[in-house]
C-alpha cells in the first residue's frame, strides 16, 4: 500500500510558560531541528537542556512551583489538502515523564518491509 499523503516544510515551536516574579512569562526553547522539509514518518522534537536553557537545573518540584507548561505548535503544508495545517498541544508540569528515554520506533515487518512501531 502506497502512502501519497505527505507533509512538507514542517516547523515546530516549543514554548515554556512559567510563573516568575508573580507574572506568567514565556520562553522559546531552542530546538535541535526546528524545521524539516519532508515529513514522511516520525519526528522527535528535541530541546537540549544546557546552561543556556531556561530549564537548566529545574527539578520536578520546581517545575510544579513555577506552574510550568509546555506549549507546542506544529505547522506545515499538507499536499493532500493543498493547504497549510496547524496543530497545537499543551503539556502541564504534571504530564512530564521524568527519567524517560525514547526507544527506536523504526523496524522491519516479518516480510522485511520498513515500518514504524508505535507502542
Amino acid at each position: 500500500m502506497r502512502n501519497d499523503h505527505n507533509m512538507v516544510d514542517v516547523e515546530s515551536e516549543v514554548i515554556l510558560s512559567k510563573i516568575e516574579n508573580d507574572a506568567r512569562r514565556f520562553f522559546n526553547l531552542k530546538l535541535e531541528y526546528k524545521k524539516i522539509s519532508f515529513f514522511s514518518a516520525t519526528w522527535t522534537v528535541n530541546h537540549v537542556i544546557d546552561e543556556n536553557s531556561p530549564l537548566f537545573g529545574i527539578s520536578e518540584k520546581k517545575l510544579e512551583e513555577i506552574d510550568g507548561e509546555f506549549l507546542v505548535l506544529l505547522k506545515g503544508f499538507d499536499d493532500t489538502f493543498s493547504q497549510n495545517v496547524n496543530s497545537r498541544y499543551s503539556y502541564k508540569y504534571d504530564e512530564v515523564v521524568w527519567g524517560a528515554k525514547f526507544i527506536n520506533v523504526y523496524g522491519k515487518s516479518e516480510n522485511g518491509r520498513a515500518m514504524v512501531e508505535i507502542v
